[in-house]
């Protein structure tokens, strides 16, 4: 029976109380900078419960990111603000109706709120607009600055807060998303943390997946196995995106297990699994792969494969350090493939004249990886206006799992 050395740690409300005061000082330093006044107030909207199409069916709620980043709330329905010039933090919670108590349980006070996620002040939704004219208007009309932006990794773009009676207010919508966005490249230890606890639970469970793996199994029994042990002893109710449970020729799909490809393959004797899969921890997330011949024994084939992927891995492992272009990173692990195919006699020629040729970019079609936090792609990369051509390839950020 499967077992767990480790236990769910207690998630600190200063670690994103560090997030707004990150959040604060790069604001006053932008605003400073641009000879504006040093005061406004960054407001966000936290997410919105779904159902399921046009039913009455809740699906399984999921803070927005940029909200759990600075408030940390669990909660669907809140908005959060942070008054620039004061630092204080303020939460705005739903008010709800009495018959909520009797489906969803108790009706937490507003003083619960602010115990528990260490904000300075909390107030009902649809108080919003008096709070603010009555707190922040002693230097005229406060101010808002909206998240809105675009994420590069999905084309889609940022939700700025919306209230009734939001027109009694300036806003600016170009501040605040890129300023935040860059205050998540950069990790706290906290964060670090809670980023290591998630892939250590998603570690364990990947060993559990490998000891029971045999063929003859479904796919989706492994990814079963994943999410009981995460959930089980990790305390990991989420995951951190779709389980990519990938087996013999599906293990050449890059996004493999969705709806339309569920995971379903049987396992046969001398298939060789691909196992993307990762937890998430109080909203911070893990992204492991690993790859195994489902028999326990590589075959000529696999080994070939598996260890020019290998050596790839280890020798940008070993050129890591501050200073080094990410770029350069995903060159070294396209010509040491390429030179382990060629030592095979898999492919002909000269390796200089195939990296100028990209035919790297056959074997490894996707970016050397990505920057990993409150979402699995989290921000970072090239800043607007600066990402190279596509045509190179090497430039992209995008999923790191298939060579």
């Amino acid at each position: 029976m499967a077992t767990s050395s480790l236990a769910p740690p207690e998630v600190p409300m200063e670690l994103h109380a560090g997030n707004r005061d990150r959040l604060l000082t790069a604001l006053r330093a932008h605003l400073s900078a641009t000879a504006s006044p040093p005061r406004g107030i960054a407001l966000l909207q936290g997410g919105e419960e779904q159902t399921r199409h046009c039913t009455d069916h809740l699906e399984l709620f999921r803070q927005e990111s940029y909200f759990a980043y600075l408030f940390g709330v669990r909660e669907p329905g809140f908005y959060g603000a942070i008054d620039i010039a004061s630092g204080q933090s303020i939460l705005f919670a739903p008010r709800l109706p009495p018959d909520y108590a009797v489906w969803m349980g108790e009706i937490k006070p507003l003083p619960y709120f602010k115990d528990r996620y260490k904000v300075d002040l909390v107030f009902y939704v649809d108080e919003i607009v008096q709070v603010l004219q009555d707190r922040f208007s002693q230097h005229g009309k406060p101010v808002l600055f909206l998240l809105y932006g675009k994420s590069t990794d999905s084309g889609n773009y940022s939700k700025p807060a919306s209230f009734e009676g939001i027109e009694k207010f300036d806003t600016d919508l170009g501040t605040l998303h890129p300023i935040l966005t860059e205050c998540r490249v950069i990790k706290s230890e906290m964060e670090l943390g809670l980023i290591q606890y998630a892939n250590d639970v998603s570690s364990e469970a990947h060993i559990e997946v490998m000891r029971q793996a045999k063929p003859g199994m479904k796919e989706y029994q492994l990814e079963s196995i994943f999410l009981h042990h995460s959930y089980r002893y990790g305390a990991c109710r989420h995951c951190s995106y779709t389980c990519i449970c990938a087996t013999g020729e599906n293990s050449s799909i890059l996004h493999y297990g969705h709806t339309a490809a569920p995971n379903d393959r049987t396992l046969n004797d001398g298939d060789m699994a691909l196992m993307d899969m990762g937890a998430e921890y109080n909203f911070y997330g893990s992204d492991i792969t690993c790859s195994y011949p489902i028999n326990g024994k590589f075959n000529s084939n696999q080994a070939t494969v598996y260890n020019a992927v290998l050596k790839a891995h280890n020798a940008v492992i070993s050129h890591m350090q501050p200073g080094v272009k990410w770029v350069d990173m995903h060159k070294l692990a396209e010509q040491t493939i390429l030179e382990s195919l060629k030592n095979e006699k898999i492919i002909h020629g000269d390796i200089a004249d195939m990296m100028t040729r990209r035919l790297g970019a056959v074997f490894m079609p996707h970016g050397l990886g990505h920057l990993l936090g409150i979402d699995t792609h989290d921000p970072g990369g090239y800043p607007e206006g600066l990402r190279e051509a596509k045509g190179a390839r090497t430039e992209l950020l995008a999923d790191h799992k298939r060579t």
